[in-house]
């Protein structure tokens, strides 16, 4: 067992460690709604769109976690404010605004010569870098999150199954629309330099949906998608250490492949009833 132990038997691994922790569960938290609610679009172009305030950020001289919070806020306020027109669906307002936001900052990023290697941080990030700050920092976000995720938990389960039922008894959607994407924003800023906005994704909707296939409530999704998080960074991190592939990477394509078994195990366990059914018709 030496192959599985020996990787965090070094500090920085370690540190990578309970950095996927932490965004596991904050990604278990989020990430559940996104899948129950459908948002998976919106949290791609959140992910995505962030590109702005990290390359302005970086180019100011500022902590880029600054600009990628105000720059996802500004999108999430965005879809929010556009959301609210009769004549536009609220993909078409995620598209608008994701396309327009992502094209500025790749302008911004074509003005400057020296974030080229900041742009991959940005993209694939790199959980090996991971410091003491970091592990901080997104302990306050886990416990924010987790804030939340409880006190509005009545609000955006009636806002997952019947948004009109939920206006009928007071329960105001759009304050729980809002408040879900402030709970999204969240889970993706405070990830992004983990995994990268093109891996966070993977955490965010590849335990959720898995486990939402085999869970019978919602805080069981919220378990199991912790628990899938969790393994696919401890898989993910002694894979990339015997076979020398990007840590962050290997993590997010673990958690999607677990999802992938998941279904496969959904599918297996479905078909001795179909084929009951078929017999007995």
């Amino acid at each position: 067992m030496d192959w599985l132990f020996d990787p965090f038997q070094v500090t920085f691994v370690r540190q990578a460690l309970w950095a996927g922790i932490l965004v596991s569960l904050l990604c278990a938290l989020a990430g559940t709604w996104v899948v129950l609610r459908g948002m998976a679009f919106l949290g791609d172009a959140m992910s995505h769109g962030m590109l702005l305030g990290v390359a302005l950020a970086s180019m100011a001289g500022v902590n880029i976690l600054i600009g990628a919070l105000l720059s996802a806020g500004g999108m999430a306020l965005g879809v929010s404010l556009l959301g609210r027109s009769p004549r536009l669906s609220q993909d078409t307002s995620i598209g608008l605004l994701f396309a327009g936001m992502l094209s500025l900052g790749v302008i911004v990023v074509s003005h400057s010569q020296s974030f080229a290697v900041d742009l991959t941080g940005f993209l694939f990030g790199d959980v090996l870098a991971v410091g003491g700050q970091d592990l901080a920092g997104l302990g306050a976000a886990l416990a924010v999150t987790a804030a939340v995720a409880a006190l509005g938990h009545r609000l955006f389960v009636a806002l997952a199954f019947d948004p009109r039922k939920a206006h009928t008894l007071g329960l105001r959607p759009r304050v729980a629309h809002v408040l879900l994407l402030g709970l999204v924003t969240v889970a993706i800023v405070a990830s992004f330099h983990i995994v990268g906005t093109l891996l966070v994704f993977g955490l965010l909707i590849g335990p959720p949906a898995a486990a939402a296939l085999w869970a019978r409530s919602i805080p069981g999704i919220m378990l199991g998608a912790a628990l899938l998080g969790i393994a696919a960074t401890v898989i993910g991190l002694v894979v990339s250490w015997h076979a020398a592939t990007a840590a962050g990477a290997t993590i997010a394509a673990v958690a999607v492949g677990l999802f992938f078994l998941s279904a496969l195990g959904d599918l297996l366990r479905r078909r001795p009833a179909r084929l009951a059914g078929a017999v007995a018709r």
